[in-house]
C-alpha cells in the first residue's frame, strides 16, 4: 500500500520540479508613445542644444538671418571673452555666490520643512488643522506681494547686499512644509512606535528613524529649493547692489549691452549656469522621482 502511494506521487513531484516559470514577454509600447516622447525631448532639450551651439558661434554668425543651427566655424571665443578678457566680468565669483546661497537656502528649507511637516503629520496639538490650512492658504498669495515687506525687514536686520538676503527669506515656505507633511503621513507608524518602546525620545526618533526613511523626500525638496534659489532673478536684483555680491542670473543680465547684444557670450554664460544643475540632477534623479511619487500616497 505504501509503495503504491509513493509511486503515484513521484510523477507529480517530478513534474512540479521540472516546471519552469513562463518567460516574461517584453511589453511593446504603442508607437504613439515614442512619438510623444520624441516631441517632448525636442521641446525640452532643443533649447539647451541650441544654446550650446550658439555659444560656439561668432558674433556675426549668431546675428545672421536666417539663423543657422550649427556653427560654420566653431570657436571658444565667447568663453574666452567671458572668463579671460581684460574687461571680463567676475563670472566665477558670481557662480560661487549662487552656489553658496542656493546650497545654504536648500539646507535651511530642509531643516525647517521636515520638522514642521513631521509635527503636522504625527503630533497632536490645539488648532492643528487650522494652522495647516493657514499654511496652505499662503500658497495662493502671489510672491510679489512679499517683496516690499521682506525688503524692509532685511533693511532693519542690516542684511541688504549680503548673501543672507538670499538664504533666509523663503526658507519657511508653505510648499516645503506641505511636501514633507504628505510624505511623513505615508510612512508606517510602526517604525516610530518600535523606537518609543525601545526608549527613544521624540528627537531621537525623528533624526534616527524618520529622517533616514524620508531620504527621497528630503533630497527632492533640497533639489527643488536649490533650483528655485539658483534661478531666482527678481529678488536678488532688489537686495544685491555690489558687483562682487551678485549671483549668476543677475550677473549674466549685466552682460547685455545698451545698444548691442553679444549673443555667443550670453549663451556661454547661460551654459555655465545650466551645466552644473544638469549634472547635479543626473546624480539625484532617482531620489527626485521616488520622492515626488511617494509624497502623494497619503493625504
Amino acid at each position: 500500500m505504501t509503495t503504491t502511494t509513493t509511486s503515484a506521487t513521484e510523477p507529480s513531484v517530478g513534474r512540479r520540479a521540472t516546471e519552469q516559470p513562463a518567460p516574461r514577454t517584453r511589453q511593446r509600447r504603442n508607437p504613439l508613445f515614442w512619438i510623444v516622447m520624441g516631441i517632448l525631448t525636442v521641446i525640452f532639450v532643443g533649447p539647451l542644444v541650441y544654446m550650446l551651439l550658439t555659444s560656439l558661434k561668432t558674433a556675426v554668425e549668431a546675428r545672421s538671418v536666417p539663423p543657422t543651427l550649427f556653427p560654420a566655424e566653431p570657436t571658444l571665443q565667447a568663453f574666452r571673452t567671458l572668463f579671460f578678457s581684460d574687461d571680463a566680468s567676475p563670472v566665477l565669483l558670481w557662480l560661487a555666490n549662487s552656489f553658496v546661497a542656493a546650497a545654504a537656502h536648500a539646507a535651511l528649507v530642509v531643516v525647517i520643512a521636515s520638522m514642521a511637516g513631521y509635527a503636522l503629520a504625527r503630533m497632536e496639538f490645539p488648532f492643528k488643522k487650522l494652522i495647516f490650512g493657514a499654511i496652505i492658504a499662503t500658497l495662493f498669495v502671489p510672491g510679489f506681494i512679499f517683496l516690499m515687506p521682506n525688503f524692509l525687514i532685511l533693511n532693519q536686520l542690516g542684511w541688504l547686499d549680503t548673501l543672507w538676503a538670499l538664504i533666509v527669506p523663503g526658507a519657511a515656505g508653505a510648499f516645503g512644509v506641505f511636501f514633507m507633511r504628505q510624505f511623513f503621513g505615508g510612512l508606517p507608524v510602526e517604525f516610530e512606535e518600535s523606537a518609543r518602546i525601545d526608549g527613544a525620545g521624540p528627537w531621537r526618533t525623528f533624526f534616527l528613524i524618520v529622517l533616514p526613511n524620508a531620504k527621497p523626500a528630503v533630497v527632492t525638496l533640497a533639489i527643488l529649493s536649490f533650483l528655485a534659489n539658483w534661478n531666482d532673478l527678481i529678488w536678488p536684483i532688489y537686495v544685491l547692489f555690489s558687483p562682487e555680491r551678485l549671483t549668476l542670473p543677475v550677473g549674466l543680465s549685466k552682460l547685455q549691452g545698451a545698444y548691442t547684444i553679444d549673443y555667443p557670450v550670453i549663451m556661454a554664460g547661460a551654459a555655465v549656469a545650466a551645466i552644473p544643475v544638469l549634472v547635479l540632477y543626473v546624480f539625484v534623479q532617482r531620489f527626485v522621482i521616488e520622492g515626488v511619487a511617494s509624497s502623494g500616497v497619503k493625504g
